[in-house]
């Protein structure tokens, strides 16, 4: 979809102006009377006390809402503070696209729901490239160990691969900057970046000497969703990484390959998982659960509707640990509250992440979009996600000390679990 500019330039008059700001400011009429309307119901007809101590008394009315958000609202208010923002704002000129986008991001944001999110139109794209299991860098997972950004692995045949990056090289600046306590998050979008680009790592490596930078063109990257590998004791270690658009043609590629080396188990591992599609999602529980409901959406009314799946389930038959931990959100908590309510896998770690709810997309004119939550999953023995978060048959805890030492407890723990059902 083409874009459009939101706004004329100041050459032009104010009325054209307002004209076409005002198609935009019905998006954001129709938020507020939704926030109106949520804020409204939840309201409580009695006192409630969030907090009593006996020396220092108690709070009141704490969830009560202000009165001032149960009356009409008239939108011209809305005018009036981007008209006192432009007039006395005092670092000129206001940007008033800016302006319009914090407005709607602002919107939504009142909705309280961490889920819910405006997007500018280049976070649309980034959210979109990674559904699609594509984006552009260096091709390397990383994280933070030993308080030190570390290169976990570099992808087969990526950019970083081919410029000598090493699994473990400690990378101490990013074109110059020091990553001394940099966060992870900060740190992935400043490798990323277009095509074509260079980035400058400057790593250090135990058998070097000295620091070393070494220069990376970045490409298009294509996320490997689905890898496996036959463990010496003939048990399959299945890692899902994400469900997006690939996840289904890899994941079914590796059931077919699987089968043919019929192992005594299967290690699902959904650790640091952040989820995806819901197709994908349940497909993928549907190689184990058959002729079945894999997950409850539930919407704002209560209802429940069934996804139910016709599915093969294909590795019913095979004795399967499911990995999980904090990081598993979303598809990996449908994933594996499906095989534990009926009973097909044990599921070993620590408790999901919790992010059981269901968010549309919603594209808008010029490339932005509106992530918006609109049910809740619930598992087959309709448990709830959201916030619960999906419990470990056994809780095995991998410490930071754990990583550190490449230690894998939970990993460990699944081998034991498998080889002892063997026996």
């Amino acid at each position: 979809m083409p874009k459009s500019k939101l706004f004329k330039s100041k050459n032009q008059s104010d009325s054209v102006f307002k004209r076409f700001v005002k198609q935009y400011a019905i998006l954001l009429i129709v938020f507020i009377v939704f926030i109106l309307g949520i804020l409204i119901g939840r309201q409580t007809s009695e006192p409630e006390i969030v907090y009593k101590n006996d020396n220092h008394g108690s709070i009141y009315n704490k969830t009560e809402k202000p009165e001032f958000l149960s009356k009409d609202l008239n939108f011209d208010l809305f005018w009036d503070v981007w008209q006192i923002i432009e007039d006395n704002y005092v670092y000129q000129p206001v940007n008033e696209t800016e302006l319009l986008y914090g407005s709607m991001a602002g919107s939504v944001a009142a909705l309280g729901d961490s889920h819910s999110v405006f997007f500018d139109p280049e976070t649309t794209k980034d959210f979109n490239d990674e559904l699609a299991g594509t984006f552009e860098g260096i091709g390397a997972e990383i994280a933070i160990k030993n308080d030190r950004l570390t290169i976990v692995a570099p992808l087969p045949d990526s950019p970083a691969k081919k410029a000598g990056l090493r699994s473990g090289d400690k990378v101490f600046a990013i074109d110059g900057m020091d990553t001394t306590g940099i966060s992870l998050d900060y740190a992935v979008k400043q490798i990323r970046g277009p095509k074509g680009t260079d980035v400058v790592l400057t790593i250090g490596r135990d058998s070097l000497d000295d620091f070393k930078e070494i220069k990376i063109t970045r490409q298009n990257i294509d996320i490997q969703s689905v890898k496996w590998e036959l463990l010496e004791n003939n048990i399959v270690h299945l890692e899902i990484r994400y469900f997006n658009e690939d996840t289904t043609d890899d994941f079914n590629q590796a059931v077919l390959e699987i089968i043919n080396k019929n192992p005594r188990g299967i290690i699902l591992d959904l650790r640091n998982n952040p989820g995806g599609f819901l197709d994908t999602a349940i497909n993928v529980a549907a190689e184990w659960v058959e002729d079945k409901v894999v997950v409850y959406e539930k919407s704002a009314d209560g209802k429940l509707k069934p996804h139910k799946v016709n599915g093969r389930a294909r590795l019913k038959d095979f004795s399967t640990v499911v990995l999980i931990n904090e990081g598993s959100a979303s598809g990996s908590e449908i994933v594996a509250g499906a095989l534990k309510d009926y009973n097909l896998a044990t599921l070993i770690g620590e408790t999901t992440f919790g992010k059981g709810s269901v968010q549309t997309l919603f594209p808008l004119k010029d490339g932005s979009s509106i992530k918006l939550t609109v049910a809740e999953w619930l598992t087959p023995n309709e448990n709830t996600i959201e916030g619960d978060g999906v419990e470990p048959d056994m809780e095995v805890e991998l410490t930071v000390e754990d990583f550190n030492q490449d230690l894998d407890p939970q990993m460990d723990k699944a081998l034991e679990v498998l080889m002892a059902n063997e026996e």
